[in-house]
């Protein structure tokens, strides 16, 4: 019993290293994703663009998203309850952003509001969409080598960045071009399945069965 306990209060330095190289991750996706929501924000708000500004309610989500990580990452040992709850977090965060997007897309459809062409945050997409993948790859290795479900899921929600970069990226892109108005509120319609079934997995914890 005395050695299991010390074994407990002290992990493996292996172990060690990976929940340290978890944190940097986390830290990172904080930090990158406050900057990514005011660029979005700001220009989507100026543009009058739904899925700009819905993308940088994402990375607002994907914050909070970051934040329960960094709670989670803190624990020296795995617990199933902490895991467990930050998993369920993770997907009410997925649950947030759909139902948000949704309700601003639909509502832009129906009063027809024409988006102005954003440069800002057409490129803002473009570096978002290099940059997240190699994130979520990076999240998906450490989640693997520490069999967290958790920051699993939140590898997922960054791959669902990534795509709504691309979603976002298209739809800035017709607008600009080709003045198409309805692209922005159709793409931003485009996220809500993915970022529902997502929302979905995470809370049923199905995102994460590779991790075992």
């Amino acid at each position: 019993m005395k050695k299991a306990a010390e074994s407990s209060s002290h992990p493996n330095p292996e172990r060690t290293h990976h929940l340290q190289r978890g944190r940097r991750l986390e830290y990172f996706t904080l930090g990158w994703n406050m900057v990514e929501a005011a660029v979005a924000i700001g220009a989507g708000w100026l543009a009058g663009s739904i899925a700009l500004v819905g993308f940088g309610v994402d990375s607002l989500i994907e914050s909070t998203s970051g934040a329960i990580l960094l709670w989670l990452l803190a624990s020296p040992a795995h617990d199933e309850r902490r895991e467990r709850l930050a998993l369920r977090l993770v997907g009410v965060s997925f649950f947030l952003l759909a139902a948000y997007v949704c309700f601003e897309a639909v509502k832009s459809l129906l009063a027809a509001e024409l988006p102005k062409a954003s440069v800002p945050g057409i490129v803002l997409a473009a570096v978002s969409l290099i940059v997240m993948p190699l994130l979520a790859r990076a999240k998906r290795k450490v989640a693997a080598d520490l069999g967290s479900h958790a920051l699993k899921a939140d590898s997922r929600q960054t791959d669902i960045c990534a795509y709504l970069s691309a979603i976002l990226l298209g739809g800035l892109a017709l607008n600009a071009l080709f003045g198409w108005w309805w692209a922005d509120p159709i793409a931003a319609l485009i996220m809500v399945p993915i970022i529902v079934r997502e929302g979905y997995e995470a809370w049923q914890g199905e995102v994460c069965e590779e991790c075992r």
